[in-house]
């Protein structure tokens, strides 16, 4: 497992109990177990005590852990029968924004998220989850066949914002992100987003305009990252840590501000350091999001989104 700079004690207190275990089962046979059962008690505590008070700063890092469940762990682990759809139907496919067809819990529906990938090849692969306009216009075409055939929408967001690059601009990501978020607002069929990892700019609003958008515990969600903002603000990303704190990105914050609905509880210790059971709890999270919808009409859907959205306009937000 991957250690973040803040755990660094975790990590030490691990090795201990690693060490010990290894000594145990060796060939003398000594009984070790009240001595790693003492540590194991005194990791837990740490655990908790780290992870009940991280700053925002330190969210972050969670939130950009390399082994946190990203969205084809997500699709292989809750969705069942996923079909992929791919391409725009203008100029091409992106893969740093993914969609298709699946069964959530026995629920058809589209589900399509940002992928970042999970080691060198696949995060140049999927471009590290920064969408083009063309991963837009493919989200586009996916909610209008939701629309058309009255499937639900599930969205995962994880993303540092769309692709800045020059062809991008070209082929009018803007425009793109403006008609996705469009697309989002427009549609009659429940639309359910969860920011599971970063939530960043355009890139993460245009498919998380949804009826619910729940947040995992230690995401993020911003208009801009820190380091992005404290290079604007004071010329300098030292004072990203700074940035976080002002910019009120962590699910806390952003739940009693109402920009988002509830927050889905990771493990102890992070969604990487037990993606099977985040995953689950993800999927209950979702679930009952869904359910909270079952038996509204889509034009009510419709307006309920509508309202949403504009009562975090009349708060300043």
């Amino acid at each position: 497992m991957t250690f973040l700079e803040f755990e660094k004690p975790i990590a030490e207190l691990e090795g201990k109990i690693r060490e010990l275990r290894s000594f145990a089962g060796g060939s003398d046979g000594v009984d070790l177990s009240s001595e790693v059962g003492q540590l194991e008690t005194k990791l837990g505590k740490l655990l908790k005590e780290t992870y009940s008070d991280l700053s925002p700063a330190q969210k972050i890092q969670v939130a950009r852990h390399p082994e946190r469940p990203h969205f084809i762990d997500i699709v292989e682990h809750l969705f069942t029968d996923f079909t992929p759809l791919a391409g725009d139907r203008a100029f091409g496919e992106d893969l740093a924004l993914l969609g298709g067809l699946a069964r959530f819990r026995g629920t058809a529906c589209v589900v399509m998220g940002h992928e970042k990938g999970s080691d060198t090849d696949t995060r140049i692969k999927h471009n590290f989850g920064m969408a083009r306009p063309e991963g837009y216009r493919k989200a586009i075409r996916l909610m209008e066949m939701a629309d058309r055939f009255n499937l639900p929408v599930l969205t995962l967001v994880d993303t540092s914002g769309a692709y800045p690059g020059i062809g991008a601009e070209e082929r009018g990501q803007a425009e793109a992100i403006a008609r996705s978020t469009d697309a989002c607002l427009q549609t009659e069929v429940p639309v359910v987003t969860c920011i599971v990892g970063e939530g960043g700019s355009g890139g993460a609003v245009a498919i998380a305009a949804g009826n619910k958008v729940l947040m995992m515990e230690h995401a993020m969600y911003s208009v801009i990252s820190p380091e992005g903002c404290a290079s604007i603000l004071w010329r300098t990303n030292e004072k990203a840590a700074d940035a976080a704190s002002a910019l009120k990105i962590t699910a806390q914050d952003l739940l009693k501000l109402g920009v988002i609905d509830s927050i889905v509880p990771e493990p102890l210790g992070g969604a990487h350091r037990d993606p099977e059971r985040a995953m689950n709890l993800l999927g209950d999270g979702l679930e009952r999001a869904l359910k909270d919808m079952a038996g509204i009409d889509g034009a009510r859907l419709k307006e309920l989104r509508r309202e949403k959205f504009l009562a975090m306009g009349d708060k300043g937000l």
